[in-house]
């Protein structure tokens, strides 16, 4: 009998096994092990659990795509309208005599 279950720190025990523990603890066992070798998993799981997750990667993308789109449509719109409140009249942007900026000669350039 193997005694390296977790439940057991060694030869001595905190507490007494009743008798018969250890012919109950292997029909347990035996039954379990009984019990699990009838279970056969389905042939088609994989097939389905990957079917499944690539539908929900599909719509996961899906959604992610149309969000985007929203918010692009969402940014322009609010674009155009900020553009659309500017004022209609042209304002001063230059209130000199047409002169050049520069007081002072401009610089040479070079001839190619």
């Amino acid at each position: 009998m193997n005694d390296t279950s977790p439940d057991r720190t060694g030869p001595e025990r905190a507490e007494p096994r009743p008798p018969g523990a250890d012919r109950t603890e292997r029909e347990l066992r035996d039954a379990l092990q009984a019990l699990a070798g009838g279970v056969l998993p389905d042939p088609d799981a994989y097939r389905t659990a990957r079917g499944e997750w690539l539908r929900r990667e599909r719509r996961r993308r899906l959604v992610l795509a149309v969000l985007v789109a929203v918010v692009f449509a969402l940014a322009t719109l609010i674009g155009l309208w900020v553009l659309n409140q500017a004022p209609s009249d042209p304002g001063v942007i230059f209130s000199g005599d047409g002169a050049a900026a520069a007081d002072g000669p401009s610089l040479p350039r070079l001839l190619p």
